[in-house]
Formats: C-alpha cells, sequence, structure tokens
C-alpha cells in the first residue's frame, strides 16, 4: 500500500477519533442536553446606548459590547496566537494536531478540509464550513486586551481589510456566521450575527473609537 493510500485511511480515523476523545474528555457522565436552538446569551442592542451623549463614549461602548463576541472562544479559537488552532470553549489545543499552513487551510499532510467539511456533522460532532480555514497570523487575537483587538481591525495591514469591508465580513461572512450555528453542545456567540453586525455598524459611524 503506497503513502497516498495510507494517509487516505489514516487521517479521516484521526479526525473520528480526535473527536471521540474531545466527547469522553468532558467531565459530566450524564447524557448531554440537546443543542440550544437559541443563542444562550444576548447583546444589548444599539438603540440601548442612545443614552449616551457623548460620540467617542458611545462609540467605546458599542465596541466593548461588540466585544463580548470578538472575544468569544467562538471566534478565538480560529484566531490564535500560534499557528496551531484551539478548540472547544475552554480553548484547548486541536486534536489532531493540525498548523496553519501556508493558506491557514492547514498543510499539505493534513488540510483543514480533511475533518472540517462543508457543514457540520452530528454523527461525530465535528463542525464544518465552506470556508473552514485560521485567520491570518496578523489577526491573532487569543491573549490580547479588547483594545489591542480593536486597533488590529482598524490597521489594514492586519486586518487585511478596509472598513467597509470590514462591516460586511462580520455581518455577513458565512464563516463568521458559524459562531452563532456551531453544532453539537457548542455554546453560540452572543447575540445574532445580524446584531453583531448592527454593533459594528454603529461604532464605524460613531468615529470607531478604541477603549483604552
Amino acid at each position: 500500500m503506497g503513502a497516498p493510500q495510507l494517509a487516505a485511511i489514516v487521517v479521516p480515523a484521526l479526525c473520528v477519533a480526535g473527536a471521540l476523545l474531545l466527547r469522553s474528555t468532558e467531565p459530566s457522565a450524564t447524557p448531554l442536553p440537546p443543542p440550544p436552538s437559541a443563542p444562550t446569551a444576548t447583546l444589548r442592542p444599539v438603540a440601548a446606548f442612545s443614552n449616551i451623549a457623548d460620540r467617542r463614549q458611545r462609540s467605546v461602548a458599542l465596541f466593548r459590547e461588540a466585544g463580548r463576541v470578538f472575544q468569544h472562544p467562538r471566534c478565538l479559537n480560529c484566531h490564535p496566537r500560534s499557528d496551531r488552532p484551539t478548540q472547544t470553549g475552554v480553548m484547548r489545543p486541536h486534536l489532531p494536531l493540525v498548523t496553519r499552513g501556508p493558506d491557514g487551510g492547514g498543510t499539505e499532510v493534513l488540510r483543514c478540509i480533511t475533518c472540517h467539511q462543508a457543514a457540520n456533522v452530528a454523527a461525530s460532532g465535528v463542525p464544518g464550513n465552506v470556508r473552514w480555514r485560521l485567520a491570518p497570523p496578523e489577526m491573532a487575537w487569543q491573549g490580547k486586551s479588547l483594545s489591542a483587538i480593536c486597533r488590529q481591525l482598524l490597521d489594514p495591514s492586519r486586518a487585511h481589510l478596509r472598513r467597509d469591508a470590514l462591516l460586511e465580513h462580520v455581518a455577513q461572512d458565512e464563516l463568521v456566521g458559524w459562531a452563532w450555528h456551531p453544532g453539537a453542545q457548542r455554546r453560540p456567540a452572543p447575540g445574532t450575527q445580524a446584531q453583531f453586525g448592527a454593533l459594528v455598524a454603529a461604532w464605524l459611524e460613531t468615529g470607531a473609537h478604541c477603549p483604552a
């Protein structure tokens, strides 16, 4: 049996084994509840900040609220501080061991799409999206303050996005949207993608000021 044929057998087996290992290490021995049908945490709407008269302070407050999504594990897991992604709500190192690769989609030996298909797979619990990959290394958020993340978003050389493209990305990108439909027993990001996009839009409209 040649190396390509062997890899075709071994790599999918690693995907399943990794999913089973993660399940087996869950602390609770009781059956897990069904996936939530709605977000378990909410976001304050843009209108809730209208009573802040100072435009700069309102802008900062809007970003702090949006920051509850930027700093949620559903987002941070794919914005790691190293070339290795993390997973689960406690952001443990990814199993099996996979690294970023030249395009964020893994290496030639182990691509992200080997395990992560076009949609979540209920049977194995492996999440999926057709665009599954890591954010660029310049957009690493793990271990950084909300202020630092804010400055990254406003720097085109690190965000790889102008402000209009940034808004479109957070409000409409389907991979970003996965954070609210993570499948299995994963806790979704707060609110909805539409609410998140509205907060980012209002933050940009009020001057895009960052927390201190």
